[in-house]
Formats: structure tokens, sequence, C-alpha cells
């Protein structure tokens, strides 16, 4: 509430645990020190439990100039891509009015899983839709996810824990990196 927020992370624990750990830490004030940020995600958050908390005064008080939203991979197990593409895009239309000057980086939700698995397809079908939120105005998406990826679609060694979910150290290096350039043109 107290406001000078120039960049607002939100999401779920791809996105809070950004600040979990030394080597997360590191990766996060290599890319982001310098900035006026606040981290709103919250490990295991929904589409659903964003929205609750834009709803329920989450960022009042302050307009960012810009936010980078990922939401959508903990929605994947109970719902149809269609429906978690419309939660984000309720999710961005809450933030649009909310905070009507930020410009919103909107991530594509990250690979998970190993190559083959189902749910692959489901991520990369929410992306197709969700891609068309970009007006190159307010709302700029951004796929990265093959930046994690080799060749197989394996996740890059040491970029992802074991559980093919979440990065740790060189994997949030890696994002930041594609990031950057992006977030320095939208926080202009």
């Amino acid at each position: 509430k107290a406001g000078n927020i120039d960049l607002l992370f939100h999401g779920d624990s791809i996105t809070d645990w950004w600040v979990q750990g030394d080597a997360n830490k590191q990766m996060y004030d290599k890319y982001f020190g310098g900035i006026r940020t606040a981290n709103f995600a919250i490990a295991g958050d929904t589409t659903q439990g964003v929205l609750w908390g834009l709803h329920n005064g989450e960022g009042q008080g302050f307009q960012p100039k810009a936010i980078m939203l990922m939401i959508g991979t903990n929605n994947m197990g109970a719902s149809a891509a269609p429906e978690v593409a419309e939660g984000i895009g309720a999710v961005v239309l809450e933030m649009r009015g909310d905070f009507p000057d930020a410009k919103i980086l909107l991530l594509a939700i990250f690979p998970r899983a190993t190559p083959g698995d189902p749910i692959r397809d489901k991520i990369a079908e929410t992306n197709r839709i969700i891609s068309k939120l970009d007006d190159q105005r307010h709302v700029f998406y951004m796929d990265i996810g093959s930046k994690f990826l080799d060749e197989n679609g394996a996740f890059l060694p040491d970029a992802f824990r074991g559980d093919n979910l979440h990065p740790q150290a060189k994997g949030y290096d890696i994002w930041g990196e594609a990031v950057q350039a992006q977030l320095a043109k939208l926080l202009k």
C-alpha cells in the first residue's frame, strides 16, 4: 500500500520462488536488484486465486509501470486449455482495470513434465490461445519456454528441479536473461 513499486511480479510458485534460497535470490538480484519490485506470487495459486486477491484489494495503493505475469499451470489438472486461457484472460482484464497505466508482460506457461506427457500439449494449446491477448499496447505476450529445453524437449541440466516444474537458479538465470530487455522497454 505504500506504493513506490515499478515492477509487479504475479503468479504461482514458479514466480514466488525467485527469492527462495540464496542461489535463486542471487538471480533475482542480478536481474531485478536495481528495480523497485513487489512479488505477489503465491505458491500453489491458480487463476481463481489471483483474481480473488485482486478483487480483495491486492495492489491497491500503487500503480506499477510494468507487471510480469505467469499463471495457469496449477489449473492444468482440472480444466481444459480454453478454460485455463479464459481464467488467464480474466486476470489480465482485472489487472488492466486495477493498473491501467501498467504494461503487462504476459508469459506463456512454462513447459512441465517430460516430453510426450499430454500436459505439454494442454499447455501449448493454452499458450496459443493466450498469445492472442497481446495487443502491443498494454499486453505483451512472450513465450520463453523453449529456452529451458534441449533439442529433444527435455529440461536443460540443472535448470529445473527434479519435479520438472520448478526452476532452480540456472532456470531463473535463463528466465531473467530472456525477459530483461523487454522489461526495460516496458518500464520506460
